[in-house]
């Protein structure tokens, strides 16, 4: 089983990316589906997820009102909408599958499957 995101690129600040994570060989499913983003020399950050059973969504609090992540079940897909971007939010993005619900929905290490990550770079 593979993740693979996708959409990433250069994009000047205030503008907008569709970040997207499939998975081969299974259906994307899980407990919770989520987005991270790592910056050179920081550690690993939350930004979205989503809790299949109930569609809860939650948000890291410096991406709320600009992010949004959902998900296609027909297309067997994860999305991250990404709109008013700012140069903070130039990072690799990695989407992940978590199995076992865990308060911890913020937490990378709760985390079971993880994809190769896309480089996100937003230009000032």
């Amino acid at each position: 089983v593979q993740l693979q995101a996708s959409g990433g690129g250069l994009v000047q600040a205030g503008g907008s990316l569709r970040l997207s994570c499939g998975a081969s060989g299974r259906t994307l499913s899980g407990d919770s589906l989520a987005w991270f983003r790592q910056a050179p020399g920081k550690e690993r950050e939350f930004v979205a997820a989503v809790r299949v059973p109930t569609r809860t969504t939650y948000y890291a609090d410096s991406v709320k009102g600009r992010f949004t992540v959902s998900r296609d079940n027909s297309k067997n897909t994860l999305y991250l909408q990404m709109n008013s971007l700012k140069p903070e939010d130039t990072a690799v993005y990695y989407c992940t599958v978590r199995l076992i619900w865990n308060v911890q929905y913020y937490n990378p290490g709760q985390y079971n499957l993880w994809g190769q990550g896309t480089q996100v770079t937003v230009s000032s």
